[in-house]
């Protein structure tokens, strides 16, 4: 089993992210489940958190569920911080962007843990890392 990947993100930002990683890693499916929700500038998290917590139900196929979040106390971080409270299998990661997705992608057979740290530990910034 393989941890999924649900990036919780502002509009345009996460699909765009997933459409370059699928270019850059070639025309098969992504190593790692992955979908994305966006979160649009006057949502009302608290309406979308059933929906959100079915799209990371279905990505947790087991071992559990990487959220993946642009910035940390925005509207989608808050969103990922009600899901991880819902949904202890899962661990949450702000600070996404295009190399921290491209490193995860290429340790797909890590346990969640180690994906994690492997998110958090991209050097091209700083993360905040919610752990169980």
């Amino acid at each position: 089993m393989r941890c999924g990947i649900l990036l919780v993100t502002h509009p345009g930002l996460g699909n765009a992210l997933l459409e370059v990683v699928g270019h850059l890693l070639g025309p098969s499916p992504l190593p790692l489940q992955c979908q994305c929700l966006e979160v649009g500038y006057d949502a009302d998290p608290a309406r979308l958190l059933p929906t959100a917590l079915h799209t990371l139900q279905d990505l947790d196929t087991g071992a559990g569920v990487l959220l993946l979040t642009d910035l940390y106390g925005a509207s989608p971080s808050n969103l990922a911080s009600d899901l991880h409270a819902l949904h202890r299998h899962c661990r949450r990661v702000s600070g996404l962007n295009l190399p921290m997705l491209v490193r995860v992608m290429n340790y797909p057979d890590l346990a969640l843990d180690g994906l994690t740290m492997i998110a958090a530990s991209a050097p091209e910034h700083g993360a905040i890392v919610d752990n169980a």
